[in-house]
């Protein structure tokens, strides 16, 4: 926990100042007159500044900078470690910037400032510090052949890699996608979401000052109808890497299609069921499980656990106490307050889509336990939410929604939970709570999701894969298997005849 109070905070934001422009071949760029979008504090509604709007010619120089760069072999053929000594100063550098990183995503997403110093840095240099001690495990292989050949395997980056990134991490889900394509030897341009895009920019500054080659690492500002399906449809990018909703997904794989079927890994929209059933044991925990794993940084979770598949012997109780220490747990305050957990929403936009869904659940007879409305105070703040009652049909039980509203579902035995969870479009992640070894194997078996937990929720380090089964996405973040697929093999078949 911080020890600088609101105050300080609120004088360390004032005095901030921003990189509104791309950044490009090495260097900031300022957006060109007219060129520009604003930025809005999600707990003011104020503007916070311009930036510069994208178009399909920026996309175009950054893609050319960094296919020069590539072309070059000033990042992929530099020795392993010295690429890890790069990538390692770079996470110091991150670190070592975390006030300032920090600042810039709670002013632009609203994500309490605890959460930034608490999660989001440290996660986004752990990223870069894994990444970067992967570099020289990397290895191929030599098969066994006829005595007359000698055949190898080697691992090669892929090219130029476009990062299409989300607003509800800014910092770390960039660094999720940008850390393994570097380390693979891949240049990189970095679309952000132009909800959020101020750390990237200082990301990209940072990188070039640990030692990073010019063009390697550039980003590119604006709306994703303009400047993200312009980087996706690319004909000199290699692979787009995207995190965001399902549909914008599906046309990630459109414009793979359409351009030169460059490769595409998704990680996409989530209905994640946190299942508890009768043998739980600890039904305190697991109701302090479902509480975070809902309400944690503010529902805007793409694993969101939001659907509670509860067993009927224990449903009352489990509810009862959800109620019971669920209503206060999260506040809204501000996000520069460092005793605030529950920030605003991002827009004003998702505050209305998230209110909506409310209203919705209430026309379907779902029982409102608490919550369904916003707070007494500016900003696009939503009070965490529970309904019960629920049923499978309900618009809240099968769509995501993206914010802090929890559907329980009362289910009747394992069978009829792994039913109902797997009864979704989504298969991103899902938990299961029993006391029983057989039931844990059999529901980790049965479920229809990329990531599993049994008695725990959102658990996990850098060996974990992350992505999902379904509409959820293809590939994987995190973990070895992400960097191997930022990368190519090449087979090598010599004739000793």
């Amino acid at each position: 926990m911080t020890t600088l109070s609101t105050r300080d905070w609120h004088e360390r934001a004032g005095a901030l100042r921003y990189a509104t422009g791309h950044f490009i071949d090495g260097g900031h760029e300022e957006a060109r007159p007219g060129q520009t979008f604003v930025v809005t504090n999600p707990a003011t509604g104020e503007p916070l500044c311009e930036v510069a709007a994208g178009t399909a010619a920026d996309i175009d120089r950054a893609v050319a900078s960094g296919r020069r760069a590539f072309k070059s072999g000033v990042w992929r053929r530099m020795a392993p470690r010295d690429r890890m000594a790069v990538l390692t100063r770079f996470a110091g550098l991150l670190a070592a910037n975390a006030e300032r990183l920090a600042l810039l995503d709670t002013l632009t997403m609203g994500k309490p400032i605890s959460d930034m110093l608490n999660i989001d840095v440290p996660s986004a240099v752990q990223t870069f510090t894994y990444f970067a001690e992967l570099i020289d495990k990397i290895d191929g292989a030599v098969t066994s052949t006829a005595s007359d050949a000698f055949h190898y395997i080697t691992r090669e980056p892929l090219g130029v890699v476009g990062c299409i990134v989300p607003w509800n991490y800014p910092l770390l889900m960039a660094s999720w996608k940008v850390a393994p394509a570097l380390a693979a030897g891949n240049s990189v341009v970095l679309k952000p979401a132009e909800q959020s895009p101020l750390s990237a920019l200082v990301m990209a500054e940072l990188f070039v000052e640990a030692g990073g080659p010019p063009g390697v690492f550039n980003v590119v500002n604006g709306l994703g109808e303009a400047v993200g399906s312009a980087l996706a449809l690319h004909m000199d990018v290699n692979k787009i890497a995207f995190t965001g909703s399902t549909e914008v997904g599906k046309l990630m794989l459109v414009y793979a299609g359409q351009s030169n079927m460059k490769r595409v890994s998704l990680e996409c929209g989530g209905k994640s069921p946190q299942i508890f059933l009768s043998d739980l044991g600890d039904i305190d925990r697991a109701v302090t499980y479902a509480i975070n794993g809902i309400f944690g940084n503010m529902g805007e979770v793409c694993n969101a656990g939001s659907r509670l598949l509860i067993d009927r012997p224990i449903a009352d109780e489990f509810i009862a106490r959800f109620v019971e220490r669920g209503r206060d747990a999260y506040r809204a305050g501000d996000p520069l307050d460092p005793a605030t957990n529950l920030g605003p929403l991002v827009t004003g936009s998702h505050c209305a889509r998230v209110v909506s869904y409310i209203e919705s659940a209430k026309r379907e007879g779902a029982k409102l336990e608490f919550g369904g409305n916003r707070p007494d105070r500016a900003g696009s703040y939503v009070n965490p939410t529970l309904f019960s009652g629920v049923e499978t049909r309900m618009t809240i039980a099968r769509e995501e929604i993206f914010g802090p509203v929890a559907a329980a579902i009362v289910v009747d035995g394992l069978e009829h939970a792994l039913a109902v969870a797997n009864d979704s479009i989504y298969g991103l992640a899902a938990s299961v709570w029993t006391r029983d070894l057989n039931t844990a194997h059999k529901a980790v078996r049965d479920l229809e999701a990329g990531v599993i937990w049994v008695n725990c929720f959102d658990h996990g380090d850098m060996t974990q894969p992350f992505g999902g089964y379904k509409q959820s996405g293809q590939g994987r973040d995190k973990c070895l298997e992400s960097l191997l697929g930022y990368m190519q093999t090449k087979s090598a078949w010599i004739h000793l005849g």
